[in-house]
C-alpha cells in the first residue's frame, strides 16, 4: 500500500513549487515528486494539486509514498544440466550450463544458479542482497563453467574478499576469431558501460582497471583457442577485451563476431568457458582447484574449427 505521511508545509517553503517542496521535505528527486503528484498520491488541504502549484506555509500535506520496487527473488527449481562439482558446509562449486544467470535480476526470467541450488535442496548463504544470496562472483548467462557459491556467512565474507583482492585463480578457454599477435600477451584496458547504453560494455577511458592475460593453445585456419587468466573480474571482460583487439569470441555477435563463421562452426553464443577455478578454501585455508569439461556445443564447434583448417 505504501507509507502515509501527513504534515504541515514549513513556513520556510512558502511560495515554493509543490514538486520542489516535496523533494526538499522527503529527499526524493523532483521527477519522483512529480510522479507522485500525477498519480494522485499527494493532497494539499484535502484537494488534488498540480505539480506547479505554489505551496503556502501551514497548508496540510497528505502524501502516500509507494514501497520501493522489490528485487526479484530466486525461484527454487532445479536447473537441468547444472552439476555440482563439489560441496561441503561452506561452499558449493557448480558447472554452470548455458542460458542460466547467476542470480535473479530485473528483466531476467530464465533459470538461475541460486534458484537451481535451492531447488535441489542446497543451502546457500543469505549474505549480500537477498536476490544474490551467496553469490561472490558471476558468469554471464551464456558463459558456461566453474562457479563457486558461498553456503556459510563466513565463506561469503572470505571469498568476497579473495575475489576483490584477486587471489582467486580464474581460468577460461575462449575460441576467438583469427590469430593473436603476439601469440601470448596481456590486455590492460579500462572497462565501463558502452556509451550507447544498450547493455554492452566497452574499453572506455576512465573506466575500471581491467587486466586479461592470454596464451594461444592452438591456432586453426580461422580461429584460435586461447587460455585466459583473469586478473580482474569486470562484467563481460574477456568478451570486451577480445573484441577491442579485433579478435572477438567466436559466436559473440553482441561484440562484433562474424555470423558466417559462427554458423559454419555451429555456435549460437560466445565460445567462452570457465575451465577452472582455484582458491584458498574459506574454512581450511587449503588451496582447492576445480576443473570442468567443455559442454557439447563448444566441443563440437572446436572439432569443426580443427576440421576447417
Amino acid at each position: 500500500m505504501g507509507e502515509q505521511r501527513s504534515l504541515p508545509v514549513p513556513d520556510g517553503l512558502e511560495g515554493e513549487r509543490l514538486d520542489a517542496a516535496l523533494a526538499r521535505l522527503f529527499g526524493f528527486s523532483r521527477t519522483r515528486a512529480a510522479e507522485l503528484i500525477a498519480a494522485g498520491d499527494v493532497l494539499v488541504d484535502g484537494t488534488t494539486p498540480a505539480k506547479s502549484d505554489r505551496v503556502h506555509g501551514g497548508a496540510w500535506l497528505d502524501v502516500t509514498i509507494p514501497p520501493p520496487p522489490s528485487a526479484p527473488m530466486p525461484v527454487a527449481e532445479p536447473v537441468p544440466g547444472m552439476t555440482v562439482l563439489y560441496e561441503d558446509d561452506d561452499i558449493v562449486v557448480v558447472d554452470k550450463p548455458i542460458g542460466v544467470a547467476a542470480h535473479p535480476s530485473v528483466g531476467w526470467t530464465g533459470p538461475t544458479v541460486i534458484g537451481g541450488l535451492l531447488g535441489a535442496g542446497h543451502r546457500v548463504s543469505t549474505s549480500g542482497a537477498a536476490e544474490r544470496q551467496g553469490i561472490v562472483h558471476r558468469l554471464d548467462a551464456n558463459t558456461t563453467g566453474a562457479m563457486v557459491v558461498a553456503k556459510s556467512e563466513h565463506a561469503y565474507t572470505v571469498l568476497k574478499r579473495a575475489f576483490k583482492e584477486r587471489t582467486v585463480d580464474k581460468r577460461y578457454h575462449a575460441l576467438v576469431q583469427g590469430h593473436m599477435d603476439p601469440l601470448r600477451g596481456t590486455v590492460d584496458a579500462p572497462i565501463d558501460r558502452h556509451p550507447s547504453g544498450d547493455g554492452r560494455w566497452a574499453v572506455v577511458a576512465g573506466g575500471k582497471d581491467s587486466i586479461t592475460h592470454y596464451d594461444t593453445i592452438e591456432a586453426f585456419r580461422s580461429a584460435s583457442l586461447l587460455d585466459i587468466k583473469l586478473e580482474t573480474g569486470r562484467t563481460h571482460q574477456i568478451r570486451v577485451h577480445m573484441s577491442a583487439l579485433r579478435h572477438p569470441c567466436v559466436g559473440d555477435l553482441q561484440y562484433g563476431a562474424d555470423p558466417t563463421l559462427a554458423a559454419r562452426l555451429g555456435v549460437t553464443r560466445q565460445w567462452l568457458h570457465a575451465v577452472s577455478l582455484a582458491f584458498e578454501h574459506p574454512a581450511t585455508g587449503e588451496w582447492v582447484s576445480f576443473t570442468t569439461e567443455y559442454p557439447a556445443d563448444l566441443a563440437q564447434a572446436l572439432e569443426r574449427a580443427g576440421a576447417d583448417s
